[in-house]
């Protein structure tokens, strides 16, 4: 019965696929990547200046002014920024469909877009007497609030530029022209159209509404944004995110970019009202996913390493366990996914699922019965899943009970499956001693497996000069594991390979410098829209499937000589 609910799931696959490679979530996604050192950076002052109240402590109101400047002046005007970094990513998806001598100017269009963002966002003040404008505009929707209307702004300002280009609508200079004075002129056009459309735009909706562009989507989206908030709607929103991953997309690459807006408005309102006193009752926010509904990694498998470690009586699971509970203590869990395996195996969809659903339950019963604050600071995925909610949440006294309970829960829904699933793979290596071994050999689990031809290998035998190898996977976690392995292997081995991991989103600026790329099982959905990239810049690009890539991320020899055979095929 389970086998032939995931053969359906599976038919629905090529379709999720195709949505998670939509250019225009993409272009959220990644254009927030682009933008997250700010994030980082800016959140690290919100936690001086407040996090002490939690004893009682409070900093004078000049000392917060001094504290949180760096906030007011990066995550303040993080709309303005994303409109910039989305239209980029937008352009360049664009730009992979146009002719090489018809390229869409990539500063030209998140230039664009920030005039059309700040026609969208901002208001003009009155600084001189009476009601006269004498200079300057509101700041109010520049940060996180107007993250809607930054990428309204990035996708009207491509759209119009892409339009523009391919009707040939531009002042062409004459051939003698310098080519960075004649882009100029090609620019002015579409630049000019988009303001004046952002204009326009900003007109009819003050006349209608009385706000401006930013603060009238907001209230536009605000029923959903509601609905949402609800029991019903996180368990949807979460939920999806362990379903798609479950047969093997990555789910936030789908559900992420619609969250992105409201979980961020979410955390700023709840940290104004934690400034102002009030109780943080907003549950939609970048900690709930990273460390409620995902604690550990997406499915909530904080804890199944630990049964895998403990309680397997096959020693194949408790070899995965093994190596799986570091890497998924920070958040980084393919090892356990592909090398249980978890994701497409029938024994484990229930609670994949159903884990991320009760988990962010659990939260909002929290936060609204016994008053818990819910998340008003960012902290980075990798943070360990417990710590990243008693920090998150101000270090709230409760929070430490919710970790407790979260652990418990998630132990409590996992066991059962596990058991069956423990019991299945013992049966197996009890009935058929060569194949638990094979077994070993992939998780890594019998070293002895490789060192029958120690000394004897040609590992990386036609590597004769430098190779720069590119390891990218969705956050730089799981692309980390194999860059490390190829690392090792090559200064075991004496082979010469450098390798560096990144994040899918981030890595365009960076692809020429790379001889190969080498996709992790999250981003090979992507494999056909980075080829065209690495076909121009004349870079070798190679996809792995789940369990191969996570043998591989433990053995270095097996690294190398993926590596080989992908450059002897170029």
């Amino acid at each position: 019965m389970m086998d032939q609910l995931i053969t359906q799931i599976e038919k629905m696959k090529p379709f999720f696929e195709k949505l998670s490679r939509n250019i225009y979530l993409r272009a959220i996604k990644d254009g927030f990547i682009s933008a997250m050192p700010v994030v980082l950076f800016s959140s690290i002052f919100m936690l001086i200046a407040y996090v002490p109240n939690v004893w009682g402590f409070y900093w004078s109101d000049e000392v917060v002014d001094f504290i949180v400047k760096p906030y007011t002046f990066s995550m303040g005007i993080l709309g303005l920024l994303v409109s910039a970094t989305t239209a980029r990513a937008l352009t360049d998806s664009y730009n992979r469909r146009l002719p090489a001598t018809k390229q869409l100017n990539r500063v030209s269009t998140m230039i664009a877009a920030i005039v059309v963002f700040l026609f969208f966002s901002s208001t003009e003040i009155a600084q001189g007497e009476g009601d006269a404008v004498v200079a300057g505009f509101s700041s109010g929707y520049l940060g996180t609030t107007g993250l809607l209307a930054a990428f309204v702004a990035a996708f009207i300002t491509v759209i119009v530029y892409n339009f523009c280009m391919k009707n040939d609508i531009a002042i062409r200079m004459p051939e003698e022209v310098p080519p960075n004075i004649s882009q100029a002129f090609t620019d002015v056009i579409p630049f000019a159209i988009a303001v004046v459309i952002a204009y326009g735009i900003d007109i009819a909706i003050r006349a209608f509404t009385g706000v401006s562009f930013a603060q009238a989507i907001i209230q536009m989206f605000q029923p959903l944004f509601t609905a949402a908030d609800g029991y019903v709607g996180i368990a949807i929103i979460y939920g999806a995110i362990g379903f798609f991953w479950f047969i093997g997309i990555h789910g936030p690459s789908i559900v992420e970019p619609a969250i992105t807006a409201i979980a961020f408005l979410n955390m700023d309102a709840n940290l104004a009202l934690i400034q102002g006193g009030e109780h943080a009752a907003n549950i939609i926010t970048p900690g709930l996913q990273y460390f409620v509904a995902t604690l550990g990694g997406t499915g909530a498998t904080f804890v199944v390493p630990y049964l895998f470690m403990w309680f397997g009586k096959s020693k194949q699971n408790k070899a995965v366990g093994k190596a799986s509970f570091i890497p998924t203590s920070f958040g980084v869990n393919e090892p356990i996914l592909f090398g249980g395996p978890l994701v497409l195996n029938p024994v484990f969809f229930v609670p994949f699922v159903l884990a991320p659903i009760l988990n962010v339950w659990i939260f909002k019963f929290f936060v609204e019965v016994f008053g818990m604050n819910g998340f008003s600071y960012f902290l980075p995925w990798p943070t360990p899943g417990p710590i990243g909610i008693v920090l998150g949440t101000g270090i709230a006294p409760l929070s430490f009970v919710v970790v407790a309970l979260l652990i418990a829960v998630d132990a409590i829904i996992y066991y059962p499956f596990f058991k069956v699933y423990d019991k299945q793979i013992l049966e197996k290596e009890l009935s058929n001693e060569d194949e638990i071994i094979e077994e070993q050999a992939e998780t890594k689990a019998d070293a002895t497996e490789v060192g029958e031809n120690d000394g004897q290998v040609s590992t990386g035998s036609h590597i004769k000069d430098e190779v720069s190898v590119l390891v990218l996977c969705a956050g730089a976690g799981t692309s980390g594991l194999l860059a490390n392995a190829l690392n090792k292997g090559a200064k075991e081995y004496d082979v010469p390979v450098v390798a560096g991991a990144g994040a899918y989103g981030a890595h365009q600026e960076i692809m020429g410098n790379y001889d190969l790329i080498i996709l992790a099982p999250q981003v090979v959905s992507n494999y056909d829209d980075i080829k065209e990239d690495a076909d121009r810049l004349n870079v070798k690009l190679v996809k792995t499937k789940g369990k191969e890539y996570i043998s591989l991320t433990r053995d270095p020899k097996a690294a190398l000589e993926f590596v080989d055979s992908a450059l002897k095929e170029a």
